[in-house]
Parts: C-alpha cells; sequence; structure tokens
C-alpha cells in the first residue's frame, strides 16, 4: 500500500442546513477534507460528492463555493476562517466565459486576480496553460468558435489563473463522448498533482469516473422518513487502496465500491 498521511483540515463543512421555503433541501451535512500527504510526490486532494439528479448536489456545491448562504451551518477552510464568494475556483456544466472577449482576454482578467502574479508573468502563464491544456492554437478566438470540451479546458484554466487552491467542478463529465472523457480525466490528473494544496471537489452523478478519479467520495441520498439530502457516507478510497491507480477501473475492489454506492442511491 502507498504511503499517505491526512493532516490539516483544507475544508469542513458542519451542520449545513437548506430550506426552500418549507420544503428542507439539504440536512445536518458534515463533511471535511484533509490534506494529504504522500512522501516523494507533489499530491493534491480530489474529492467527489455523489448523489442522483435533483437530490441536492448543485445548491451543496453553491454552499461550498460561498455562492450561496445556507439556511443553517458553516463552511470554513484554512486557519478555520469561513469560505466566502470569490475564495474558490468553479466551473459550471455550461462553462462560463465571456462571449465577447477572446480566450486570451478572458485568461488575462481571471490572472489579473490573483495577488500572486506578476503583471510581467501573466502573458507566460497563460502561455504555458494553454499549452498544458492544448489550446495554444485557440486563445485568440471567441468563446463561440470553441467546442464543449475546448470551451471546458478554457474554464479550467480560468479558474486555475485565479489562484484558489479549490477548483469546484459540476458535472465535468457531462455530455462528453469516450474519448474526450479521457483527455478530461488526464487534465484533471494533472492538475491535482500541481500542488500539495490543490483540491478539486467534482460534483457528479457518473459513479465510475468519479471513484476512478477521486480519494474520497462523500455519498448525498435522503434517508427514510426523514426530509432533505444529507451525507449518508464517507468512502475513503485511500484506505481502499483505490485511489492513484492507473488501472483501478479493472481492480475487483473497484467494482465492488461502485456497486456498494449505486446502493446507497
Amino acid at each position: 500500500m502507498m504511503e499517505y498521511r491526512k493532516e490539516e483540515i483544507l475544508l469542513k463543512a458542519e451542520k449545513i442546513n437548506l430550506f426552500f421555503g418549507e420544503k428542507q433541501v439539504l440536512r445536518d451535512i458534515d463533511l471535511c477534507i484533509k490534506n494529504i500527504v504522500r512522501p516523494g510526490v507533489t499530491q493534491g486532494q480530489v474529492v467527489s460528492l455523489l448523489g442522483r439528479s435533483g437530490i441536492g448536489k448543485t445548491q451543496l456545491f453553491r454552499i461550498l463555493s460561498g455562492l450561496q448562504k445556507p439556511t443553517s451551518g458553516t463552511v470554513t477552510g484554512i486557519d478555520n476562517k469561513p469560505i466566502m464568494q470569490g475564495d474558490m475556483g468553479v466551473v459550471f456544466q455550461n462553462y462560463y466565459l465571456f462571449e465577447w472577449r477572446t480566450i486570451r482576454q478572458s485568461l488575462e482578467l481571471a490572472a489579473k486576480k490573483n495577488p500572486q502574479l506578476k503583471p510581467t508573468d501573466i502573458k507566460d502563464q497563460i502561455d504555458q496553460q494553454a499549452q498544458l491544456f492544448n489550446l495554444t492554437e485557440h486563445l485568440n478566438k471567441y468563446p463561440q468558435q470553441l467546442s464543449g470540451g475546448q470551451r471546458q479546458r478554457a474554464s479550467i484554466i480560468q479558474q486555475l489563473l485565479n489562484g484558489s487552491n479549490f477548483l469546484l467542478l459540476d458535472e465535468p463529465f457531462s455530455g462528453l463522448d469516450v474519448i474526450m472523457l479521457e483527455k478530461v480525466v488526464e487534465l484533471l490528473l494533472k492538475v491535482s498533482l500541481s500542488d500539495e494544496l490543490k483540491t478539486l471537489i467534482l460534483v457528479s452523478h457518473d459513479i465510475e469516473t468519479s471513484v476512478a478519479l477521486a480519494d474520497t467520495t462523500f455519498i448525498l441520498a435522503q434517508e427514510d422518513g426523514k426530509p432533505g439530502a444529507t451525507i449518508i457516507k464517507e468512502v475513503d478510497l485511500c484506505e481502499r487502496e483505490l485511489a492513484w491507480e492507473k488501472d483501478v477501473k479493472n481492480k475487483k475492489e473497484f467494482a465492488n465500491t461502485v456497486q456498494e454506492i449505486k446502493a446507497l442511491l
């Protein structure tokens, strides 16, 4: 088994409740993401949040990112500081980009918000990221000139240039064909390995792909006789020796874990 340690808390949600009028959507959500340290490896975190369509994943996604306030409960980051809007990079399912700006202009705007980037370094950073994500020849195009996959990659770069250690992705595998899915998975792995504190949170209903990428999976579902959805199980994929394995889908324990998760949803 690979050696690893889970150390300081990077993100913690406690007693999150969300009501829309009298209807309870989320109930007593508790989750904790810790920094994973592996000797000799720059290892970030990849967390997946799985649940059926309409269960409340997007609402929890918005709360974790600071875009929406819960009815009650708290979301805190390092040093127990409350998460505020703008603290996290967010990639929505529709891959939002400024339609009236070229991709380079949008990326420049994002990079200028990053206090860790010197103005003189912005062009080099954009060029490096564009090369990594195979977008160099598309930098001077407008979003409407790009394919869905290219827009997605541009959206990810946009959030990476913002400088946040957290990147939240809403249904990142939705609508992708097999070839593009493999490319996106490869790109997300590269992002997760770029920094020890880099943390990806994938909100998805694609169980197999999410489990194959993640080190931890949280299951969002409803409990019999109780209102609203809650986290009914945390699956530690590191402990099960299913994290960081290139051919993990070929392992029997992977198939067993996927079946276990499906039975809970």
